[in-house]
């Protein structure tokens, strides 16, 4: 199967992104708000059977614990529909991390040809969906119960310290390889922080920020000043 370069990979990703609609960026229930988001993570079926593997293609349900004890989902897509016959070459992994108030099927609500990561998935991209702390399929703690404060004591700060660090050391030990990375709004900001701390940096190839926030001062928004 054909190979993106660096360059075709970004170019192929905000082509994606711009594709999208945009209902179906934030279409996705669940973050931290659970007054406003009440779900029992039981009810759901994982992301892999309701959104990837009823278009033809192979995922795998995975589960990442932070230092801190929570519980992540990541879903795995390791190659596209058409499998490649003959040799095997390891395929270039990449993880993609949602934005704010919305989890890992925001990335999944179209169909297979307006579908980042299973485009990804087609040209040869070993793909990891990201499910953040407190999101709909990451609500799990090892002593922890959602019901209780003590659970949703956490920031972004969390986030840069123990998620997005799990989710690469993770992924680069199941690959054996470095990393590319996909963020969007949230995902953009806790990369960002980890980035510029020199976090990760050595398990990094590239990253492709969508619409990318490095500052919240200037946020004027309820969303802003919770920030």
């Amino acid at each position: 199967m054909a190979r993106m370069g660096l360059l075709g990979f970004v170019a192929l990703t905000f082509f994606i992104l711009a594709s999208v609609p945009r209902q179906a960026l934030a279409s996705s229930h669940g973050f931290y708000a659970r007054k406003i988001f009440p779900v029992e993570p039981s009810s759901f079926k994982g992301l892999c059977s309701s959104a990837v593997t009823i278009h033809g293609y192979e995922c795998q349900e995975l589960e990442v614990t932070t230092k801190d004890g929570y519980i992540l989902s990541l879903q795995r897509i390791p190659e596209g529909r058409r499998k490649v016959s003959g040799r095997e070459t390891k395929k270039q992994p990449v993880i993609i991390q949602h934005g704010v108030m919305v989890d890992g099927m925001t990335w999944l609500m179209n169909s297979p040809e307006q579908n980042l990561p299973l485009i990804l998935a087609d040209n040869g991209f070993d793909v990891w969906i990201v499910n953040s702390r407190g999101t709909r399929y990451s609500r799990r703690h090892t002593s922890l119960d959602p019901s209780i404060n003590a659970y949703w004591n956490w920031s972004f700060d969390e986030m840069v310290t123990y998620d997005l660090p799990a989710v690469f050391d993770y992924v680069s030990k199941q690959t054996g390889q470095k990393i590319d990375y996909v963020g969007h709004s949230l995902g953009t900001l806790v990369a960002l922080a980890s980035f510029s701390e020199g976090k990760l940096v050595n398990q990094l190839k590239s990253a492709a920020l969508l619409s990318p926030v490095a500052y919240l001062s200037h946020m004027k928004t309820a969303l802003g000043v919770v920030a």
